[in-house]
This record gives C-alpha cells, structure tokens and sequence, in this order.
C-alpha cells in the first residue's frame, strides 16, 4: 500500500514539474485566450509537440468556467478512491497501480485548479490537430481507468472479491 502512495506521490511531483517547466518556457496565453501565442517546439518529431495551454474546464474544455464544480467532483472521486485503497477493497497489485495513477493524475489536475484557476496543458499530437492540449495528469487518470477498468472486468471478481457478495 505504502508503495502505492509513493507512486502517486512521485507521479505528482513530476506532473507539477513539467506544468512549472511549461509556464517557464512559454509565454502565457494573452487575456481572453487559451493558448500561448509561442510556437510549439517537437519532442517526439511528427508526433508530439510541446506548447502551452490553459484550460479551464475538464477534458475537451468540457465544463468550461465551472471551477468549484470539478474542484469538488475531482476531490470527491480522490476521496472515494483513496477509502477503496485504505479499507483494502482493492487488494490486487494491478487495482492499487489503477489507483494510485487516478490518485496522482486528479491531485496534480487539482492543484492547478485551486491555485490557478485553470490547468497548464502541455503535450499535443502533431499527427491529431482536433485532439486536445494534455498534460502528465491526464496521462495518469487516463492509465488509471484503462487499468482500473481491466483489473475490475479480469482481476477483481477471481482476487478481490468477498465470498457470498
């Protein structure tokens, strides 16, 4: 379980520094504008490009201006995923993972929402221009759900599950 904390804790930290190398290489977005009016600069060449992006709402900007409601809904979902770790629901190495990613990427989302306002995004596919700016967060609560997901249809019902429920 300690190691699961750990992981989240880590994935935080890391998420909290690219979002503060981001803000300290690119402009930020001008008033009224989400994105920086710097040009994107490739880290994987053709595929990924960096640049940086306010969002103020949730995935797709869904929700956008809406602050204290994902504020409150993402820390609703922290808490309920941190009492399925702490009561030993999830005893599977693979669900714990699934929580841990879903832990560090909503606190790393959360942090900037409470202290910006908004969230710094980063990374966007050359080769998808419609898909929206993400960041280390999102790669987190996206891993966090595939995994949780896979644990709970494969891993759950055989390792987890109590008898007779």
């Amino acid at each position: 379980m300690l190691l699961c904390f750990l992981l989240a804790a880590v994935l935080t930290g890391l998420d909290q520094a690219v979002k503060a190398w981001t803000v300290g290489h690119f402009t930020a977005p001008a008033a009224s504008f989400t994105a920086t009016a710097d040009p994107a600069q490739p880290l994987l060449p053709g595929i990924v490009e960096l640049t940086r992006v306010h969002n103020y709402g949730a995935a797709w900007s869904n929700f956008s201006g809406m602050r204290w409601f994902l504020s409150a809904v993402t820390a609703a979902i922290l808490i309920a995923v941190l009492v399925l770790l702490l009561r030993g629901v999830v005893r599977h190495p693979a669900g714990r993972v699934a929580g841990a990613l879903i832990l560090a990427g909503g606190l790393g989302n959360l942090i900037d929402r409470l202290r910006l306002g908004y969230v710094v995004d980063m990374f966007h596919f050359v080769f998808w221009p419609s898909y929206p700016v993400f960041n280390l967060a999102d790669i987190c609560i996206v891993a966090g759900a595939v995994l949780g997901a896979v644990y709970y249809l494969f891993l759950w019902e055989k390792h987890d599950k109590e008898p007779g429920a």
